[in-house]
């Protein structure tokens, strides 16, 4: 804990403190079910699977979802766990489904991601580990949060409709 703080530290003098470095020791634990990827291949396409377990990015604005405006429940089209109410989606202008706030604070895991150099918080669902997005702190109120999620990694399912199984 005390790398940490000092990173941290160190990151807030040269100005990284608000690209989220504080949420590093938020991190959560990610993919409690602890299958391998392979056990999901069966129920996504190459595309979903490349997002969801290689950590890949869709085009944006190629996703559908980006548009869905109905009442209804964003789910990982990994393992059908709940993630974003509709009612917390926004338009950010980025391209991507984007949402204020997870379904629960149980539904989401974070972990640092280093790979455009710039250290960012990557969520993943909790359950199957599948990579969702990234999570930025220049979100609208309530919580000032921008969930910036791959559409390929969602399943849409509108009010009315019943939630599908979970898959385990």
């Amino acid at each position: 804990m005390q790398r940490r703080h000092f990173l941290f530290q160190t990151a807030s003098l040269i100005g990284l403190g608000s690209l989220g470095l504080k949420a590093v020791a938020g991190e959560k634990k990610l993919g409690s079910l602890q299958l391998p990827p392979e056990h999901w291949a069966p129920h996504l396409n190459e595309a979903q699977f490349d997002v969801l377990f290689h950590e890949d990015t869709e085009r944006p604005f190629s996703s559908p979802l980006n548009d869905e405006k109905r009442v209804g429940t964003f789910l990982c089209a990994a393992c059908l766990n709940p993630l974003f109410a509709s009612t917390t989606k926004y338009d950010s202008g980025t391209g991507w489904p984007s949402f204020y706030q997870p379904i629960s604070e149980q539904a989401l895991g974070t972990k640092r991601d280093f790979k455009l150099i710039l250290p960012r918080t990557e969520y993943h669902c909790a359950r199957c580990g599948g990579h969702q997005g990234h999570v930025f702190e220049d979100g609208p109120e309530p919580t000032g949060l921008r969930y910036c999620n791959n559409g390929l990694a969602l399943q849409f399912v509108p009010e009315g409709e019943a939630l599908p199984e979970l898959r385990s």
